[in-house]
């Protein structure tokens, strides 16, 4: 059974873990501070073309958010985001246990416009009755394998500025949306655009680790007590450091996300000449075409992934995602299984 159901069942890739042992037993400062973290970070910076940058490696993507979210928050303030968004749809309610409330949307294809938003400015007008949105969370990529243009992250970025809104960019699937074909948006554009984002090295390559970063750095100046208290300040933070360093040093991170990219394009090229339709345009490593369940039934039995969504009494779509590590053998036995299956006539 090969696995199409995440970009994380595999483990790391060897530079990192050959990193990891070479670098062993040397001693070195721990929360952060070793040299690894600290040349990693360095790297970062000089690739955003924002020197000022504060930066923190935290071990993964919902603790990220919790952090980043709850720390920056007043008491009285929420949070919107697109239904679709991981803090609204995949956290068990991580950032409403901290108190602050998760205004959900609809939002087309995953993405939140600048009316999206005054929309919910609109609805919570009532002082001080209602909660006060202070923050607009977004994803690149999004949960459903969309990415913003830069039009449109400068649209929203401006919007935010007009309204005193702080943007925050999930960027869990960061590398896959950059890398895309038809993407325009660069890391430089992020730090510029957001008020804070990060660079996902779970689903990217990485044993484990974001790397969270404060393009507006006077928002960053309590977030390390924040980070202690919530368990986040690991004592052996080197071993993020080194990770990211790998990742970065040579772009390893851009040329693992585009193997997924392109594993998941050969993947979805192939559905659609067999005339098959998908919930949204193919864009990264996440695609969710619609096919027979008769089909599915079939593809399941050597292949996982998740049924997403009931479309009919015939059809439903199904998330597939490629990972920096998928096997293009695989993507060509999925393909194979596929065609096996409709050339038959069944």
């Amino acid at each position: 059974m090969y696995h199409f159901r995440n970009d994380y069942a595999e483990g790391a890739h060897p530079s990192i873990l050959q990193k990891l042992l070479e670098t062993n037993l040397e001693q070195q400062a721990g929360y952060g501070e070793d040299i690894y973290s600290t040349e990693a970070k360095a790297i970062l910076r000089q690739k955003m073309n924002h020197p000022e940058a504060v930066i923190y490696f935290i071990s993964g993507g919902t603790q990220t958010n919790l952090i980043l979210i709850s720390s920056l928050l007043r008491v009285h303030e929420a949070v919107i985001s697109a239904q679709t968004g991981h803090i609204a749809a995949n956290e068990t309610g991580a950032i409403e246990a901290t108190g602050h409330k998760v205004i959900a949307v609809p939002a087309t294809d995953g993405k939140l416009q600048p009316a999206d938003i005054q929309s919910v400015m609109d609805a919570y007008a009532l002082r001080p009755h209602v909660v006060k949105p202070r923050m607009v969370y977004i994803s690149n990529a999004t949960e459903t394998g969309t990415i913003y243009s830069l039009a449109e992250l400068e649209a929203l970025s401006a919007f935010c500025k007009a309204h005193q809104l702080i943007l925050f960019a999930d960027g869990a699937r960061l590398g896959h949306a950059l890398t895309a074909a038809s993407n325009d948006v660069r890391l430089e554009d992020m730090a510029r655009l957001t008020d804070a984002f990060y660079i996902g090295g779970t689903k990217n390559g990485a044993l484990l680790g974001e790397a969270l970063v404060f393009g507006k750095p006077e928002l960053a100046d309590e977030v390390d007590y924040a980070l202690k208290q919530k368990g986040a300040l690991l004592a052996k933070g080197r071993v993020m450091g080194i990770q990211f360093l790998e990742l970065f040093r040579d772009d390893l991170y851009f040329d693992l996300a585009r193997h997924a990219n392109r594993m998941a394009a050969k993947m979805a090229q192939a559905i659609k000449a067999k005339g098959f339709s998908f919930l949204s345009e193919p864009t990264t490593n996440q695609i969710f075409p619609i096919l027979p369940k008769a089909l599915i039934e079939h593809l399941s039995t050597q292949f996982a992934f998740y049924i997403w969504k009931e479309i009919d009494a015939d059809y439903a779509a199904v998330r597939l995602i490629t990972s920096w590590a998928t096997d293009e053998q695989m993507a060509d036995a999925f393909i194979e299984a596929m065609n096996q299956y409709t050339n038959n006539g069944k």
